[in-house]
């Protein structure tokens, strides 16, 4: 109880700090977004209109602590502001616009990526040495050693642009009216190929060289010779004793890769303008768009954070030598 305490505390100061930051750093930037936002209706307001515009979407002039506990007040009260540069919608309706896209392509990528992940690396720590091991693992740290967004250009100008077998921009398509039906789920997944394969082929390495090595690393142990001693079937050994016991470090590891997909997947958005939070994030910064950024960062930070608080109370729970230390 006193370590899940402890981690509580952490996740806290973390996330104090990362509000924090939300505040400060786009106020760091250059340039006044107010200015951008009414230069295109400047001539057409009076000076009441625009005073009163600039209050509505905080740019007032009040002192940057006054500015920073009104902000604390709106995040506790679930208010995030209003768009600057898609006014007058709330930031929370913006995210939730893109939050779904996310989800899809994220969740796909993590999805495949452990599963064939862990599959490839038990494999080829069992085979060791084997013409698997020697051309499966190597081939794909060497795709992924590339950049995500090196492989969307690629990826996009082969099948898209050349081959014409995939949609090469958003999420779904225009002429089919979003429903649950055949046609537009059919669309979706046609416009997710391509950004998934990206997704999945970048972060696949870091699962099979993890999974290969920690498999290696238990073949070694003691109770793996005994099974083999008691006459055990290879598949059970394989599985029921080595397999099960190297995964225990993928746990852990599971919050920090959630924030890799998610910091990945903003150049893969952006090339394939898939309207995910990663291309609304590189949107925000472009049109300086305050409230957007910061919700965006908030929305990622307390999601990683939650994932890896609740990655340790899971691994207390499935290891008791976290729960005995």
């Amino acid at each position: 109880m006193k370590f899940i305490l402890r981690r509580l505390g952490f996740y806290l100061l973390a996330l104090f700090v990362a509000v924090t930051l939300d505040f400060v750093l786009p106020r760091l930037l250059p340039g006044d977004p107010a200015a951008a936002i009414l230069a295109p209706m400047g001539s057409r307001m009076t000076d009441v209109q625009i005073q009163a515009l600039r209050q509505a979407l905080g740019l007032n002039e009040a002192p940057l602590i006054q500015q920073y506990f009104t902000f604390l007040t709106h995040i506790f009260q679930g208010d995030l502001g209003i768009s600057y540069s898609q006014f007058p919608a709330p930031v929370v309706q913006v995210i939730g616009t893109g939050l779904k896209w996310t989800v899809l392509l994220g969740g796909s990528s993590l999805i495949i990526s452990v599963v064939l992940g862990h599959l490839i690396g038990i494999l080829g720590a069992w085979r060791r040495r084997s013409l698997f091991d020697i051309v499966m693992p190597p081939l794909f740290n060497f795709i992924g050693a590339f950049p995500a967004f090196f492989l969307s250009l690629g990826v996009l100008f082969i099948f898209g642009l050349r081959l014409h077998w995939f949609p090469i921009s958003h999420a779904a398509s225009d002429t089919i009216p979003p429903a649950f039906s055949p046609e537009y789920i059919g669309s979706v997944l046609k416009h997710l190929v391509m950004p998934l394969t990206v997704s999945v082929l970048v972060n696949l390495q870091i699962w099979i060289q993890q999974m290969r090595n920690v498999m290696i690393s238990v073949l070694a142990e003691d109770y793996i010779t005994m099974a083999e001693a008691k006459g055990l079937s290879q598949m059970r050994i394989m599985l029921g004793y080595a397999a099960r016991n190297a995964i225990l470090p993928s746990v852990t590891g599971f919050g920090i890769f959630l924030g890799s997909i998610l910091s990945g997947q903003v150049l893969i958005e952006q090339v394939f303008s898939y309207p995910g939070l990663g291309f609304l994030m590189v949107s925000a910064v472009g049109a300086r768009d305050y409230p957007l950024m910061g919700g965006l960062f908030l929305g990622i930070t307390v999601g990683v954070l939650l994932v890896n608080f609740l990655v340790d109370i899971i691994y207390t729970w499935i290891d008791p030598r976290v729960r005995s230390s």
